[in-house]
Formats: C-alpha cells, structure tokens, sequence
C-alpha cells in the first residue's frame, strides 16, 4: 500500500490584536516550494508585510495539495481566497473571508467563521461546523453578485444578508440566520433549518429559499401560493446528508406553505415555510 504523504502543517503560534492576512496561501500554490521557502512567503500584520514563518511553524509535505491550519485563527483572514483547486482544513476558528472568490476545491472549519464566508464565490466547498458571521456568500460592496457556483455549508448560526445577491450554488445553515436573508438574491438556494430574522428575501428576483425553523413573518410583497410538497426539497435534504449534513427524518415528507415574490422585483422567488 502507498503511503499518503503528510499534509502541509501550519500550527499558528502568536498572539496578536492586529489582523493578519494570509491571501495567496494556497494549496497550488505552494505545492512545488520546500518548507524553507514556505516559511518566507509574505503575509500581512496590520500593515506590515512579514514572512510566514513569523507566525507559524510550517512542518509536512505540501505536494499532496492540502493544508491543515491548527491554533486559534480568528484573528487570520482571507484563508483559502480565491482557492481553485486542493483542500484546506482548519483545526479551530477562522477569521474574515474564507473562501472568499474561490472557484474550486474544499474548505473544512470544525470551528467559527468571520464575516464574508464564502463571499462572492465561483465553485468549490465549503464546509464550517460551527457559527459564521454576517454577509455568507454576499456580493462584496457595490458588486453585482454574490456567489455564482458552489456549496457552503454552515452548522451553526449565521448573521445578517446571508446569500445578498447571489447568483447560483447552495447555502444552508443549520442554526438561525440574522436579518436580510437572501436580500436582492438573482438565483440559486437558501435553506435555513432554525429562526429567521426580518425581511427575509427583500428584492428577491428568482431562486429559493427553504425555511425549516419558526414561521418567519415576511414582507407583504409576497404572496401566498398554497400548500405543497415539492420533490426538488427532499433531493437538496438527500444531497446535504450525503455531504454529511444533519437532516431530521422528518424534513424529509413535510408540507410547506409556498410564498412568490418579491413582487416589487421581477416576482419569480420561491419562499417555502415549513408547515
């Protein structure tokens, strides 16, 4: 049997109230460098640019394209921005952008995630085991859209204009989301399984939203469509358990109140409120 190498180890050892930003870490990109040119690719401390090394002890093999980042790192931003391809797992918490534009690949938090999970993504996993913070796969400000393609997953709780503007792919999250979920979507599909907060899918134009928590109260440009069961819901419950999710069984035959909307965009938006 051939032995799989180790994966490339970054164990982050400091304590630092400034930011750091770690954009252009990736997996392809460090697959080909020694650990001693590792160690010296820059990274930015507040607004100094420092080399890795400074912050953490980089031990294992890159070649195999996977990252494992271990230590709190909520203070450490932009893990796996604009990743395309490869894997990054991240032993703990993580701070602002993960995944932020990536197009291909996956991502593993077993803790917390800042702001902009995910945000204006093109492909890929995503996969948080814990909370993430306001603007989950959103358009950045003054952008067009949100994320275009791709998966994020989000066991907890997350805030505020959860899937502003996104254009396709799939978000679900399993704890309760914040105000303005799903705000100016395009397309693609929001499923939130705890409480939502107001103004749900303000200017939604078309695409999805699944709501499994408490009755939410939505806005009076969308209007009721009857009772239902459709297939396509218990397909996106299957593909989220296979991709480890939890799921109660009974989600999987529930009825839903059907909403269109928002009326004052182009009306095309499906909201399901379970019953």
């Amino acid at each position: 049997m051939v032995k799989r190498p180790l994966a490339l180890q970054l164990k982050y050892r400091v304590a630092t109230p400034l930011p750091v930003e770690i954009e252009g870490l990736l997996p392809f990109a460090v697959r080909d460098k020694s650990l001693a040119e590792i160690e010296k690719l820059p990274l930015f401390h507040g607004n100094r640019q420092l080399p890795v090394g400074e912050f953490f002890a980089v031990s294992g093999d890159p070649s195999d394209l996977r990252i494992e980042f271990q230590g709190n790192l909520a203070g450490v931003h932009w893990i796996g921005a604009k990743m395309s391809a490869g894997a990054i797992h991240v032993a703990g918490p993580a701070g602002r952008h993960v995944g932020s534009e990536m197009s291909g690949g996956e991502i593993h938090v077993s803790g917390d995630a800042g702001d902009w999970l995910g945000g204006e993504m093109h492909g890929g996993l995503i996969d948080v085991r814990g909370r993430a913070g306001h603007l989950v796969g959103a358009a950045y400000r003054g952008g067009a859209r949100g994320m275009t393609k791709g998966t994020i997953l989000v066991g907890g709780d997350a805030g505020d204009e959860v899937g502003h503007s996104m254009r396709r792919g799939l978000i679900a999250v399993g704890g309760s989301i914040g105000d303005a979920p799903a705000a100016n979507m395009i397309a693609g599909s929001l499923l939130a399984f705890g409480a939502c907060g107001a103004r749900a899918a303000a200017g939604m134009r078309r695409g999805a939203v699944l709501l499994f928590g408490d009755k939410p109260v939505l806005l009076p440009t969308f209007k009721p469509a009857g009772r239902c069961r459709p297939l396509y819901v218990r397909m996106y419950l299957l593909h989220l358990r296979r991709l480890g999710f939890p799921v109660a069984e009974e989600l999987l035959a529930a009825d839903y109140l059907l909403y269109h909307g928002d009326l004052l965009a182009a009306g095309r938006g499906e909201v399901l409120v379970r019953l």
